[in-house]
């Protein structure tokens, strides 16, 4: 595997040519605001992805209160309505992402490039896994 950092935080893991791979956005690089971080989902989604695999995994973090972040927040309200609307088709909050988890192990066995995927089994609430329907390119015009 290869590991690439772009601008912005985004880190994509590569798989050998031809694979599909998971791409890892981190919102929560250089402390932003909700609205920035908000505006930097935004901006990923709007880039194509070429031919990396429908499954990102976002990283907002949990929040230095303790008690659940306000970026967290935001961000899985926001998949929530994205939900709703069919532009997502499956949300996994890093807490729930586990081997005992079904919406989890539906993924896993659809993109074999979940299987190892590190977090896995971690209670990562600091994390969310997101299924796209399509190139979000296209979704999010």
């Amino acid at each position: 595997m290869v590991f690439r950092v772009a601008r912005g935080g985004k880190l994509k893991i590569m798989a050998a040519s031809g694979q599909m791979r998971l791409t890892i956005l981190n919102l929560k690089a250089d402390m932003p605001t909700v609205e920035q971080a908000k505006r930097r989902l935004l901006e990923s989604l709007y880039a194509p992805r070429g031919p990396s695999g429908p499954v990102v995994k976002i990283i907002h973090g949990y929040g230095s209160s303790g008690t659940g972040g306000s970026i967290r927040t935001a961000i899985r309200e926001l998949l929530s309505v994205w939900q709703r609307d069919g532009k997502v088709i499956k949300v996994v909050h890093g807490e729930n992402w586990s081997i005992f988890d079904s919406t989890s192990q539906s993924l896993r066995e659809r993109y074999p490039f979940l299987k190892n995927e590190e977090d896995l089994d971690r209670g990562n609430a600091g994390v969310t896994f997101v299924e796209f329907a399509a190139d979000t390119s296209r979704i999010f015009r």
